[in-house]
């Protein structure tokens, strides 16, 4: 299955009974870039609307038996050494909800397994729930007070480890998410790492808004 960007919702809700004491001291909602920058493609330009055709291009014969890529190997852990976090990774899919399934363990981390794999093109997701009623806090909780340069790090099953810096975190409301932009296939490598945040609402059993972090791969 390969679900359409735009139809994949990062709601991360979780049924709690009440916010844990994390909640109760919150930091500023911001730093570094805002979300929307940093997740800014800088691809190839899209394709001219202004009626024009386009040069038609040189036919090119091939073997019709389409050739296999090969995927780089999947990430199996993530770790930002500053804030405390070290998660085992799994990759996940949609749940029937529409939502970016999340593993029901808060101590593990689920990555968008439709998505890229960090370090391809476009932004490889990262994400978890933030706190549980009886298992506690989750892995990603501590991405609240992350700041513009902390580093993380993301080891994959050849056991490689990627360098990534953060370049952004934001408090976002979930209704404002900009999804086809977290779940973007195109532009630069990205990571991008999100768990629940801000007020916890009741009636929902959930928290208001996502944390939402971005980073850069490290040279």
């Amino acid at each position: 299955m390969r679900k359409a960007v735009a139809g994949v919702a990062v709601g991360l809700a979780l049924a709690v009974g009440v916010p844990v004491s994390w909640e109760l001291t919150r930091p500023p909602a911001t730093a570094g870039t805002p979300v929307a920058q940093a997740l800014e493609a800088t691809g190839p330009p899209a394709p001219s609307s202004s009626g024009a055709a386009a040069p038609a291009p040189a036919v090119e014969t091939r073997d019709a038996a389409p050739a296999a890529v090969p995927r780089a190997p999947a990430p199996v852990r993530v770790t930002v050494p500053a804030r405390g976090v070290e998660a085992p990774l799994d990759p996940m899919g949609v749940a029937g909800d529409g939502q970016m399934a999340l593993p029901g363990d808060v101590g593990r981390v689920g990555w968008y397994r439709f998505g890229p794999v960090p370090g391809e093109a476009g932004s490889a997701v990262l994400a978890g729930h933030v706190d549980d009623r009886e298992q506690g806090l989750g892995a990603l909780a501590p991405l609240r007070t992350a700041e513009a340069g902390d580093e993380v790090l993301v080891t994959d099953d050849a056991g490689t480890t990627s360098r990534w810096r953060v370049t952004s975190r934001e408090l976002i409301t979930k209704q404002q998410l900009p999804l086809d932009a977290l779940f973007s296939r195109e532009g630069p490598p990205r990571l991008v790492l999100v768990t629940c945040g801000g007020p916890f609402l009741p009636e929902y059993r959930s928290y208001r808004d996502n944390v939402v972090v971005v980073a850069e791969p490290l040279r």
